[in-house]
């Protein structure tokens, strides 16, 4: 059965809950999902007339529709965007504000509001039914009689986006919470999948460039899992990157065996300001604000940090590295183990997720050391169960201890996960190619991008 791209949301709308109590309901019981499912249906759903299982189930639909929405995790720990709203639930107009850009640029809402507009402007009426068509010709899919477009309506509404108790849009409002007018919404909306992964992997390096058109390629499909003929790269996906202001393209040399020169990209401002700065704008709520400017910079400069004579500056430098490297294939970060503050720079561990086609967590240690040793996988194997990770990635300034990769490959083979090593010379090696991580991560972990794999 193939899953929805809308979140599910059963139980879990303005209509049947209270989002700051909730919120709150999740501060106070997380890590223990029985005791939230718990409080949930004697707040909610105790006195409905239906079955003891029933009342259960109800409870436990609100908790997968808050897992669904990003707000708590399994065990209904809040994330850290359910965080951000908890420190939002008693200014109502900011927390609805928050949640309703959450849904806009994370979880299809905008999708759906631009469907919902070209049928209005073709004359349509709006329906699941109707609507269910409409967003499967754009890629977009929910379940027969799901109501998850509904529930998205509804909190859209407590954010001002649908206005009336109707399908109505209020375009004002939508520009205020994208930070976009609609002509450049649609623009990246009529985008091929192709040209939208392309764009994606220009906007997480996250350098000036240029950049060769056929590495970029090569990222792209690594990371998101999209196919791209090669032959026909400019016309199918350059040249209209181009005219739509996106990247500019200069002729590279001739690559030796190959009939075509390969293109050089360079991002444009254009770029930087729609696709670039919403990301950052999303990792600044997120992060000490001291590392903001690091995210903005080159892998060389991140690793020029690294030597950096300053302990504070290295740890900050080592935490950028890994934002950086987990951006390159398109991870969302939760949140952080140990800073490099509490290690004089030279130890960083942070957890990144993904969740795309299958579910991933990704737990990153950066060490700032000479030497990476076979106890610094150890633990990091030993953590893998415990913070529920599918992926370990060591990443050392310095080399790799021959014993320390004994260990790792030893340990693939008992636990069945990929355990990915990253040297010095290969980080240095990825300022240069960016798909030198991408084959560190293959050679070492083959199904790892299996998990971080497919289209947004």
């Amino acid at each position: 059965m193939r899953k929805s791209d809308l979140p599910f949301g059963s139980e879990f709308s303005p209509s049947q809950v209270s989002l700051p109590d909730v919120l709150d309901l999740a501060k106070a019981h997380g890590g223990d999902w029985k005791g939230f499912e718990a409080a949930v249906r004697a707040r909610y759903f105790e006195h409905h007339a239906t079955s003891d299982y029933n009342r259960g189930k109800l409870a436990n639909n609100c908790k997968l529709g808050m897992i669904a929405y990003a707000i708590i995790d399994r065990d209904a720990r809040l994330t850290n965007f359910g965080n951000e709203l908890w420190s939002l639930r008693n200014e109502p107009p900011a927390l609805y504000a928050a949640l309703g850009r959450h849904i806009l640029l994370s979880l299809h809402g905008l999708a759906q509001v631009q469907t919902v507009l070209d049928m209005q402007a073709r004359g349509e009426s709006v329906s699941l039914n109707s609507l269910r068509e409409w967003l499967e010709e754009r890629g977009v899919h929910f379940p027969r009689g799901g109501k998850h477009p509904s529930i998205m309506r509804l909190w859209l509404e407590k954010a001002g986006v649908f206005i009336g108790g109707s399908w109505r849009v209020d375009e004002n409002r939508l520009r205020e919470l994208v930070g976009a007018d609609l002509d450049e919404i649609d623009l990246l909306a009529g985008l091929s999948a192709q040209q939208k992964a392309y764009l994606r992997t220009l906007a997480n390096l996250g350098d000036e460039g240029p950049h060769l058109s056929n590495e970029i390629e090569k990222v792209a499909t690594a990371t998101y899992g999209v196919k791209f003929d090669e032959k026909n790269l400019p016309k199918s996906v350059l040249y209209p990157l181009r005219e739509a202001g996106y990247v500019t393209l200069e002729r590279g040399t001739k690559v030796a065996g190959r009939g075509a020169k390969p293109f050089f990209v360079t991002p444009t401002a254009r770029l930087k300001a729609d696709v670039v700065a919403p990301l950052l704008n999303a990792l600044d709520a997120q992060v000490v604000p001291e590392l903001r400017p690091l995210l903005r910079k080159s892998l060389a400069e991140i690793l020029s940090q690294v030597e950096s004579p300053d302990k504070h500056a290295r740890g900050l430098a080592l935490e950028a590295l890994a934002f950086y490297l987990m951006r390159l294939i398109d991870l969302k970060y939760v949140g952080t183990r140990l800073r490099g503050e509490a290690t004089g720079g030279a130890e960083v561990d942070l957890v990144f997720e993904g969740s795309r086609l299958l579910f991933s967590r990704w737990q990153i240690q950066c060490k700032n050391t000479a030497v990476l040793m076979e106890d610094d996988v150890a633990r990091e194997v030993g953590l893998l169960a415990y913070f529920r990770s599918d992926v370990a990635v060591l990443v050392s300034t310095g080399a790799v201890d021959s014993k320390a990769v004994r260990f790792a490959e030893a340990a693939r083979r008992s636990i069945r996960q990929p355990i990915v090593l990253v040297d010095g010379e290969t980080l240095g090696h990825v300022s240069k190619e960016r798909t030198a991580f991408l084959c560190a991560i293959r050679a070492q972990g083959p199904h790892a991008l299996t998990l971080a794999n497919s289209p947004a």
